[in-house]
């Protein structure tokens, strides 16, 4: 068994405090050591101390001194043994110095005392009390060795005793003022973990956060951002940068918002295609300047669910209309038609009469896709076969395309596979491979489609690349081309890129539109993943 397990636990101060301690419990008696040693080099305490046996008194001294001076190189640790040890030692020598300076009136006695109390501050309690009552027997022992020798020390007894009694009342004293420190010590730990704690959570919930928070100072600099607002920013090192060089649009509304803090902030597109944020800001006033906090929130979500339910009632409503029209625009096309081959029109009553038909027709289509909005199934997701699917789907394009189209397909990787409604996709891929060919054919006599088909590295995801070499879409029509009646065809209804984002996103799949590389536009579909649909 291991000699330091002989002590009971918890009886030692605190390693970083018994560090410091000791140390300073070693500076004290090499500090009285040093004292001893200068009253006998100078033949002062033959004058100063009624020394009994000055040839032990001095030895003592010399021993005492060289004694500490080994033990404060050797014993660098408050391990328990060894402070237990070294207090004991401490004490036997005191009272032996104390015996030989003459007792009482030498004044030893009174260091015996302080040895006792900051041996207390070190160990706790029986072992402490037990260093006090050495001591105390101690300094009565040797009054008594002491009167046998020398009669006039007999009135030395009620000193000696008294100073037992302050050894065992500095103990008390030393180790209640000791314990009320450690459970001091103990809250404090206690609450620099809870505080450490709170941080940590603090700094984990800031993190996780889907709400970017910022703050900047007077400068527009930012001082710190947690990783949301650097993604919704679409900037990794904005910290330490200012806000005028990469973001202008949330520094514009800062400034109108320090104008009027009563105005609620007008919502912002940091990116092309980033989400819709609606800032938010507030004051944080320090000592000498203010800083402000900025709140950024994606309501993309919140804004297309709203979106949806406006579309939810208007295509109900359009629907009914659409029904009321259709009928009656029957009639008018059926009409234009007999009209035009009557035999009593001349060529610009023809003209007209067609204006009519062309018309009719193209309000008849724009009829039909409100329907098919309105009308739309649910989805029914099926394992495809991209690679194979989509070689069919060229296949049949190319056959039913005329001599000035042309398809083009590449695909990379094999196992390429989803869930999704083939119709559905049907559908999405037919329209988007006709627009690209109507705009491919406003540049170039023979019009061209490319169908790209990859597994993406970064997501796993099978990805469908729809691209053309027409115009493209222009910079501030970007981000309204997926919205219901939008288009930039002075023919066209605006539902084609409508109804085929919302097909992809009933399979769980998602359409994005960028630049073409070498111009042109570049429908990207990205696919759920076959074993990890919703």
């Amino acid at each position: 068994m291991n000699a330091e397990n002989l002590l009971p636990p918890r009886v030692v101060l605190s390693a970083p405090h018994g560090a410091n301690v000791l140390r300073l419990y070693h500076l004290y008696r090499l500090a009285i050591g040093l004292l001893l040693l200068l009253l006998i080099s100078s033949h002062l305490d033959e004058q100063l101390l009624r020394v009994a046996h000055l040839g032990l008194f001095r030895f003592g001294s010399w021993f005492y001194l060289v004694l500490n001076i080994l033990v404060a190189v050797l014993v660098q640790r408050a391990k328990p043994l060894q402070i237990f040890c070294l207090a004991l030692v401490d004490v036997i020598l005191l009272s032996g110095l104390f015996y030989t300076a003459g007792g009482t009136p030498s004044g030893i006695g009174n260091l015996i005392i302080v040895a006792v109390a900051i041996a207390n501050i070190l160990l706790r309690g029986r072992i402490g009390l037990l260093i006090a009552a050495v001591a105390a027997i101690g300094l009565v022992f040797m009054t008594f060795y002491l009167s046998l020798s020398t009669p006039e020390a007999s009135a030395q007894f009620v000193q000696a005793g008294a100073l037992g009694s302050l050894c065992f009342a500095a103990a008390l004293f030393v180790q209640s003022l000791t314990r009320r420190l450690h459970q001091s010590e103990s809250r404090a730990a206690q609450h620099a973990a809870e505080l450490a704690n709170l941080e940590t959570l603090n700094t984990l919930i800031l993190q996780r956060m889907r709400t970017g928070i910022l703050v900047i100072d007077e400068e527009h600099r930012v001082l710190l951002a947690n990783p949301s607002a650097l993604s919704l920013l679409g900037n990794a090192s904005l910290i330490g940068q200012p806000l005028d060089d990469h973001c202008p649009e949330l520094v514009e509304r800062l400034q109108q918002w320090q104008q009027n803090k009563t105005l609620r902030p007008q919502d912002l597109r940091t990116l092309p295609n980033g989400p819709l944020l609606q800032p938010s800001f507030v004051p944080l006033q320090l000592e000498d300047h203010c800083n402000i906090l900025v709140f950024l929130e994606d309501i993309s979500q919140i804004a297309q669910q709203a979106q949806q339910l406006k579309l939810a009632s208007l295509g109900r409503l359009t629907a009914g209309i659409a029904h009321e029209i259709r009928n009656p625009l029957g009639a008018i096309s059926h009409a234009a038609q007999l009209l035009q081959e009557s035999e009593c029109l001349d060529g610009p009553d023809r003209r007209l009469a067609q204006i009519i038909q062309d018309q009719s027709r193209r309000m008849n289509l724009v009829i039909e896709n409100v329907l098919l909005l309105s009308r739309r199934r649910q989805a029914e997701p099926q394992l495809l076969d991209l690679k194979y699917w989509v070689h069919r789907f060229a296949s049949e394009f190319r056959n039913s395309a005329s001599v000035n189209q042309s398809l083009h397909l590449e695909t990379y990787g094999n196992a390429l596979k989803t869930r999704m409604d083939p119709q559905q996709l049907l559908q999405v891929l037919g329209n988007l491979a006709q627009n690209g060919m109507r705009y491919s054919a406003q540049l170039h006599d023979q019009a061209q489609v490319w169908l790209k088909l990859f597994c993406d590295p970064e997501s796993d995801l099978p990805v469908l690349e729809v691209i053309d070499d027409g115009p493209g879409v222009s910079e501030d029509k970007m981000q309204h081309i997926f919205e219901p009646f939008f288009t930039t065809e002075r023919k066209g209804t605006g539902l084609g890129l409508y109804i085929s984002r919302e097909l992809c996103e009933s399979n769980q799949a998602r359409i994005d539109y960028r630049r073409g590389e070498t111009g042109g536009s570049c429908f990207r579909i990205t696919f759920a993943h076959p074993r990890k649909l919703a």
